[in-house]
């Protein structure tokens, strides 16, 4: 039986301040400050040093824990215990950071093929020497394994150093793990599949990346005998774009036919719904275009978890989760009854919005060169010197920019196009508006492009239901 130890108050305080970086959000402020004082070190210190310093003091403290004879979380007790758990989880997560990182490129090359992850015997070995029993060693190598992939694909997928982009990584971290990891790892790593998404923002801003930076961050349970994961996170993903198909179509393309249930129908066809995995996720771009009685339908899928294929009677079962985005106005179409109220409130366990390009490049405008630099970089191996235009709004967004910059590379220049100015600009310059129509015109322009009342109302500084007011007021 292990002897029962007790730490130091220097061991307590400096393993607390492990605990609190282990369980916070690797994009936040709070994050960076812990990370800073683990390392001894300026801000000024380049994160790849910072993390280089962090790894060292950590070591060092391990090594003087296990000189005392402290090899397992379980020889400590009460607080003590919990603190030393996560000082664990820390250590074996940044022992093989590296080797997650080169199993999640080699994925990513395999494409839907689970790869075997060959030094997954010895972290599990190592859990167990630190105190872990089996099948928590599993759950922790997965949830490890987990972290790595939201970091890469939101950390990758998602650059800005635009205050709006920092807010948009911080808020994709807290959708995969809530708001503290801690309660997701003890109670919600298996129950995310009721936790719907909604993504809000213009056209091209990037709804896409960020649908998949959720998509492929989802818990995948580790398989020992078979040394892999259960799946790959590249098969566990699948996009589907509803303004692409037909009304008649769509009701096939979420939840599949049978063979003969409409003219056409020559063999059966799985849907969306039956083809996502129980670990897998399920993007429904513009779902503001799909009619009230696809909503219905998609309402019962999210409140039963169940579906039948269009002709079938059978109930099957969905076990994915469901992250859905539209670039148009939501309060207008609910408003107008094109979009139900009952089926919002079950999309929006969490509401994120993708702030527009001008508004990254209006934060920090070297945000347009880094981005330059970026698209070039996927175009020709490495960034090329570019020049797009600086001051313009971008109205559509990213995608505009990704086109802009291989019309440049082919013709050397991209005028862009200038959006008709709004009608009340044109009236507030001329003088011509009362405050009232001020406000009601700014209350609009804030809506088109941050798509929620709430974000206007907290812009504005003016309670929901005045900005309501305006928004009506405006539009008559």
């Amino acid at each position: 039986m292990a002897t029962r130890q007790q730490l130091t108050a220097a061991q307590r305080e400096f393993l607390t301040l492990v605990t609190r970086a282990a369980s916070s959000n690797p994009f936040s402020d709070e994050f960076e400050e812990l990370q800073l004082q683990i390392a001894g070190c300026e801000a000024s210190v380049p994160p790849a040093e910072r993390l280089k310093l962090t790894v060292e003091r950590w070591t060092e403290q391990l090594h003087n824990l296990q000189a005392a004879g402290m090899t397992s979380f379980k020889q400590a007790e009460g607080e003590d215990r919990e603190i030393l758990r996560y000082a664990c989880l820390y250590e074996i997560y940044h022992r093989y950071l590296t080797a997650f990182d080169e199993l999640i490129a080699e994925q990513i090359e395999a494409g839907e093929r689970s790869v075997p992850v060959p030094f997954a015997s010895k972290a599990l070995t190592l859990f167990a020497r630190r105190g872990f029993n089996a099948d928590e060693a599993r759950r922790y190598f997965a949830i490890i394994y987990q972290i790595r992939r939201a970091f890469f694909f939101i950390d990758r997928g998602l650059i800005g150093r635009s205050d709006c982009m920092q807010r948009l990584r911080r808020h994709l971290w807290n959708n995969v793990f809530t708001h503290d990891i801690r309660l997701y790892e003890r109670h919600l790593w298996n129950r995310m599949e009721d936790f719907s998404t909604l993504l809000l923002g213009e056209t091209g801003t990037g709804k896409g990346a960020a649908a998949a930076a959720i998509g492929r961050s989802g818990f995948i349970p580790f398989d020992d005998k078979a040394g892999k994961f259960a799946e790959s996170f590249m098969r566990g993903f699948i996009a589907l774009n509803l303004s692409q198909f037909p009304e008649t179509l769509i009701e096939s393309e979420l939840f599949g036919h049978k063979k003969g249930a409409f003219t056409g129908a020559v063999e059966s066809h799985d849907g969306v719904f039956a083809r996502c995995s129980p670990y897998g996720a399920i993007f429904l771009d513009e779902i503001g275009d799909v009619s009230v009685p696809v909503q219905i339908k998609l309402l019962q899928v999210l409140q039963e978890r169940t579906f039948s294929p269009v002709g079938g009677h059978e109930k099957l079962r969905f076990r994915g989760r469901v992250i859905a985005a539209t670039n148009k106005p939501l309060e207008q179409l609910r408003s107008s009854g094109q979009f139900r109220d009952d089926f919002f409130y079950r999309l929006c366990s969490d509401v994120i919005v993708v702030p527009p390009l001008r508004q990254r490049i209006q934060e920090e405008p070297v945000e347009l060169d880094d981005l330059v630099a970026l698209i070039t970089t996927r175009l020709a191996g490495h960034p090329l010197p570019v020049k797009v235009p600086k001051n313009y709004l971008w109205p559509g967004n990213v995608r505009e920019l990704e086109q802009a910059v291989r019309r440049v590379l082919l013709t050397q220049e991209y005028a862009g196009q200038q959006p008709a100015e709004p009608d009340w600009v044109g009236k507030l310059q001329a003088g011509k508006l009362d405050a009232d129509a001020v406000l009601a015109g700014y209350c609009h322009m804030l809506h088109d492009r941050h798509g929620t009342i709430e974000e206007v109302a907290r812009r504005t500084n003016l309670d929901r239901r005045t900005v309501k007011a305006y928004l009506q007021k405006h539009r008559k």
